[in-house]
């Protein structure tokens, strides 16, 4: 006998419809109702009637086979067949990580289109992939960060057994999962949380939707939908991690905000587990106190996302200024950056016309994931552009190397690591016409305000938006993109084998620049990260004039003589002491 339960505060009749009848609930209190079934189990389509409504997915569905408008389907998340009892995902303090989305990542646009090509990302030397949100959305493709029924994955995808088998063999070839989720807001279409409770809030505003009701009149429902949807990917589908969604658009008054919740309860889980679990938090907030102990009035999250690092580098190698962009721009944000983490910790910033940011302080490196692309980075211009498209190849490959060379997590997007030539476009595949045409509308007129002809920007429920995004596998096989695969793979080994590009504490790494002759030198301990970004010849004064070697360089014009080194333009070399050993 199966116990279905579902929480509905203001209702005053609850119905289950199951195999075609409906069954009146009962109250259980504070909310919930409930009913015994011996018919529900496995494979059992269901759905809810809350006094008088047609029938509604389950807020807590764990498959939506028809989609976000249809039946719920009962899952037993036992039946899986795991085979890795004992394993454990790589520290995050060693991690590279791989961003990709499901749908663009293979032709197949699949789970089982991703495991097709974990080859590759093995390869490259990657130690964890992210997947972007695969919660079920509306339509068959988008980015998903529309998700509405958050405990179940994304039939179009392969459903919840496809993406169990997609993590399983990414653990056999010993690939830790990263799932990004989203709980700051849901989407427009098949969003019913409302029928059933007071799952949001008017009292706060946010950019893509109505703001999760966290404080509020029943919000401790609200709080355990959502941690118990964290714990659920962490526990039935043996994610190693998270990505939190743009928790600065999370507004929380509690005494216990919903991420200190969050992150003590899945530390509970990861002990009872016995295997390592994670937090990584996506902030613009330069607020440090997301990744401090809770001990000391932090949130006690692993890691967060740095936006300063990529828009440091951005500016200056592809001169764009508009923006956030407008605060950045010089050789010294970038020391500034790999430095001191944050180039805004509280500093004026002219795009926010205000002081941003506190100071990292005693915090390491490896608390901080930074990037040259991502998913927001390249779908958010007006064409879904990538660094490549911006920036010649010299200056890319200067980009990468000051990603690897930096002492914090680095993130790749999917097919940055070969230049890829296809963008990734902002996409929707919304199944109301009027919804579907006020996206495309708001997209036009979103960038014409910019000064781009309107008719110029991709039309984001056009199927074929969707199709340009997708990855083209023939590419990292022929040039120009083979090069750029190549270097990739040099720099991901070199950030793998040598120690002190390993290591996080920031008080061993600093920076040299010329900002008129437009080169910066990053050490960090034995290792020497050199650029030349200027396009002419430069001599550039080695740290402390010692004897080095050199470990890889985009440019086989490299001279050393005398404690100087002579760089080609729009080079980068990264060079080690010679007594020091080679392995660092």
């Amino acid at each position: 006998m199966a116990v279905t339960r579902v929480w509905a505060p203001q209702a005053r009749q609850v119905l289950m419809i199951l195999e075609g009848r409906p069954y009146p609930m009962e109250g259980a209190g504070r909310g919930w109702w409930f009913l015994d079934s011996p018919q529900a189990g496995h494979g059992t389509d269901y759905a809810f009637v809350v006094d008088g409504s047609d029938p509604l997915p389950d807020p807590r569905s764990p498959w939506q086979p028809s989609g976000v408008h249809g039946f719920s389907r009962m899952l037993d998340q036992g039946l899986f067949p795991w085979t890795d009892r004992r394993w454990q995902p790589p520290p995050l303090s060693d991690a590279v990580i791989y961003e990709l989305h499901v749908g663009t990542f293979s032709g197949e646009g699949s789970f089982e289109g991703v495991i097709g090509h974990i080859g590759h990302i093995i390869d490259l030397g990657v130690t964890h992939i992210e997947l972007m949100p695969v919660a079920s959305f509306s339509g068959r493709h988008g980015w998903g960060y529309d998700g509405v029924d958050l405990y179940a994955p994304h039939e179009p995808y392969g459903g919840p057994q496809a993406l169990k088998t997609l993590v399983n063999t990414c653990h056999e070839f010993g690939l830790a999962v990263i799932l990004d989720v989203v709980y700051n807001h849901l989407g427009p279409e098949g969003n019913y949380l409302d029928r059933f409770g007071p799952y949001f809030t008017d009292r706060y505003l946010s950019p893509w939707g109505r703001a999760m009701n966290f404080d509020g009149p029943g919000s401790d429902e609200v709080r355990r939908f959502v941690i118990d949807n964290a714990l659920m990917w962490l526990k039935d589908y043996h994610m190693d991690g998270l990505r939190l969604d743009a928790i600065h658009a999370i507004v929380d008054t509690s005494a216990v905000h919903i991420l200190d919740q969050l992150s003590r309860e899945v530390d509970i889980l990861a002990k009872r587990l016995g295997r390592s679990l994670f937090l990584i938090a996506e902030s613009n907030l330069n607020d440090p106190r997301i990744v401090e102990a809770r001990e000391i009035g932090g949130y006690g999250i692993d890691a967060q996302w740095s936006d300063d690092f990529h828009h440091a580098v951005h500016a200056v190698l592809t001169g764009e200024g508009s923006g956030y962009y407008m605060d950045f721009g010089s050789l010294s944000d970038i020391a500034k950056a790999v430095t001191d983490v944050f180039v805004y910790d509280g500093r004026y910033s002219l795009y926010r016309q205000r002081t941003y940011g506190r100071p990292v302080k005693e915090l390491g490196g490896e608390r901080f994931v930074s990037c040259l692309q991502n998913h927001d980075q390249v779908g958010n211009r007006a064409k879904g552009e990538r660094a490549g498209m911006l920036m010649d190849k010299g200056k890319l490959m200067i980009a990468s190397a000051l990603l690897f060379d930096a002492p914090f997590i680095p993130m790749i997007f999917q097919g940055e690591e070969w230049d890829a030539s296809s963008p990734f476009l902002y996409f929707t595949d919304f199944e109301d016409q009027d919804l579907g045409r006020s996206v495309s509308e708001g997209r036009k007129s979103e960038f014409a305000a910019f000064g781009w002809n309107p008719d110029e920007i991709p039309d984001p429920q056009a199927e074929s938006t969707f199709e340009l995004s997708k990855l083209d596998w023939e590419e990292p096989y022929r040039e120009p993109h083979a090069s750029v695969l190549a270097w990739y793979r040099a720099l991901i080994g070199l950030r793998r084998s040598l120690s002190d590009l390993k290591d996080g504490d920031l008080r061993g790494v600093s920076a040299e620049y010329d900002e008129d002759e437009e080169w910066i030198v990053i050490t960090r301990g034995s290792i020497v990260a050199a650029c030349n970004i200027s396009g002419r010849e430069r001599t550039l004064p080695l740290p402390d004039g010692g004897e080095r070697k050199v470990l890889l360089s985009s440019n086989g014009d490299v001279a050393i003589h005398e404690g100087e080194l002579t760089l080609p333009g729009e080079t980068v070399v990264i060079l080690k002491s010679v007594q020091d050993s080679f392995g660092g």
